[in-house]
């Protein structure tokens, strides 16, 4: 089987993965199952048998990165930690453990701290990668200071340094107001479409930071499709899946209008 690009199809992931050509993907982001019982999607028996589960479909997205490609793996931090000795152990460059704090609201943990973040393994198949820095940069927290330094500079090791206009270099934690809070009605927090979503402006970073016009964009979890909404107001060509058939119409249709 050959699959078309800038389509979304319906399979499971395993089958959609043994159908793309190897060394084809330049991006991949993968939003997979986190085994947090929220869904059926979302639930395995044991530990054991979600990573078994993971493990299988990265042997099977390996071989279809190209030798400059990235990778994208979202999830909880506990289960990075394993996913991120995986990939080690075949032999792809760890890059960055990035932190999405999600501004999520109030936790009623107890015992222990409250969790308001999720993590992102960015991984390299090499060390010559695409990486946009200055595509992604964000505002500088210290404006008095910035504004300050745009007069006469700040003195750094004998010379003058001066605030970028385009703000500072990205860091390893994203300040991103999860979907479920962003929209609130009346304060109140709404279903989603998607108990998963992920906000466009996150996937727009990654896209933006480690692919280039033109490029291809896989994921083979799609949900709600934001990746491939986010690939096509990009210019990127992207190829996605999902194996709800509910979801993949929703994201179908979110791409006819654009």
């Amino acid at each position: 089987m050959i699959l078309k690009i800038n389509k979304i199809y319906n399979f499971d992931c395993f089958e959609f993965l043994k159908n793309i050509k190897e060394k084809s993907i330049d991006l991949a982001i993968i939003d997979p199952p986190y085994n947090m019982k929220k869904a059926k999607w979302d639930t395995f028996k044991t530990h054991k048998d979600f990573l078994e589960w993971t493990f299988k479909w990265i042997d099977l997205l390996i071989p279809t990165l190209k030798n400059a490609a990235s990778l994208y793996i979202f999830n909880t931090p506990f289960n990075n930690a394993y996913i991120l000795q995986y990939l080690v152990n075949n032999g792809l460059i760890f890059q960055n453990w990035l932190t999405w704090d999600k501004r999520d609201g109030l936790g009623t943990s107890t015992t222990k701290y409250t969790n308001g973040q999720e993590s992102i393994l960015f991984f390299t198949k090499n060390k010559k990668h695409i990486f946009n820095y200055n595509d992604i940069r964000v505002p500088y927290e210290s404006t008095d200071r910035m504004k300050h330094a745009e007069e006469k500079g700040i003195l750094k090791n004998g010379k003058r340094w001066f605030p970028n206009k385009n703000g500072r270099l990205c860091g390893e934690v994203w300040h991103i107001t999860s979907e479920r809070h962003k929209n609130k009605i009346n304060g109140k927090t709404q279903q989603n479409e998607h108990i998963a979503s992920k906000p466009f402006e996150l996937i727009e970073r990654i896209i933006k930071a480690s692919s280039n016009k033109g490029d291809l964009v896989l994921d083979c979890f799609v949900g709600s499709g934001t990746t491939a909404i986010a690939s096509k107001k990009l210019e990127r060509n992207f190829i996605c899946n999902d194996f709800d058939k509910k979801y993949v119409d929703l994201s179908n249709k979110k791409l006819e209008i654009l």
